[in-house]
């Protein structure tokens, strides 16, 4: 088991890796799209990946499980799932021109194991369709 720098929440019965540095908006857009789109948090923050049957499996550190730092507000507790099986990794950048229109296919590897990558600057009023439109592209 390994412990990574990432929110993770499930989407449509797909896991999702959002990965950024301290304050890149990985709490904000995981507030979000619990309340937008019905996702479930599964951690915040702080995300234990495990490779299990060539899929990779996040978890929730016991001591942060359904906990959610808002900031202005403090950490909150959140309805929250176990664990979910990581179909997309969203890599969030504070840079809009960042952000290519018309993106190649990308890819980051965990445990040995290949993910799709997307970037995205998350404080964009559609990032939460987004995320859902890259959870759909991945089916």
């Amino acid at each position: 088991m390994e412990n990574i720098y990432a929110t993770c929440l499930e989407l449509n019965h797909k896991g999702i890796l959002l990965i950024g540095p301290s304050g890149s908006g990985k709490s904000d857009l995981a507030l979000r799209l619990i309340k937008e789109k019905n996702a479930n948090l599964i951690s915040d923050d702080r995300t234990n990946i495990e490779l299990v049957s060539d899929s990779i499996i996040a978890t929730c550190p016991q001591t942060i499980q359904g906990l959610l730092e808002v900031r202005g507000i403090g950490i909150v507790k959140i309805p929250h799932k176990e664990q979910t099986k990581i179909s997309l990794a969203i890599e969030l950048t504070n840079n809009l021109e960042e952000i290519e229109r018309l993106p190649q296919d990308e890819t980051t590897t965990l445990l040995g194991v290949e993910i799709k990558k997307i970037r995205l600057y998350p404080f964009e009023l559609s990032a939460v369709h987004k995320v859902a439109l890259a959870c759909d592209e991945n089916s």
